[in-house]
């Protein structure tokens, strides 16, 4: 059972995260000329996929190190959260259709 301590923080963190990364997109939205989204924004769109990619890696490695079983699956949840990117520029759904994809691998190949 969780300890309603450990949900109240993982929510706290979560919010404060996401509070971190969008108000800067919003407020900076406002002070650029309509239409424009310039460097800042494609430095901004590169550092959401580089981030979700090497969390995927740092957190996953130790796994794949002590079951060799888990590298396909994580390399196929890698590769999707890529695929997804490029084809819809939307960091969210990226990130949950590749967790998505792992879950499913991982439920099938390690029964």
């Amino acid at each position: 059972m969780i300890d309603n301590k450990i949900l109240i923080i993982g929510l706290v963190v979560g919010a404060a995260n996401f509070l971190f990364r969008y108000l800067p997109l919003r407020l900076g939205a406002n002070r650029s000329p309509a239409g424009k989204a310039g460097n800042t924004g494609v430095i901004l769109d590169s550092i959401g996929i580089a981030s979700i990619c090497s969390l995927l890696i740092v957190s996953g490695i130790p796994d794949v190190m002590q079951e060799h079983k888990k590298l396909f699956p994580t390399l196929i949840g890698c590769l999707t959260i890529c695929l997804f990117f490029y084809k819809t520029r939307s960091i969210s759904i990226s990130t949950l259709s590749g967790a998505t994809v792992f879950g499913i691998i991982f439920k099938v190949f390690m029964n």
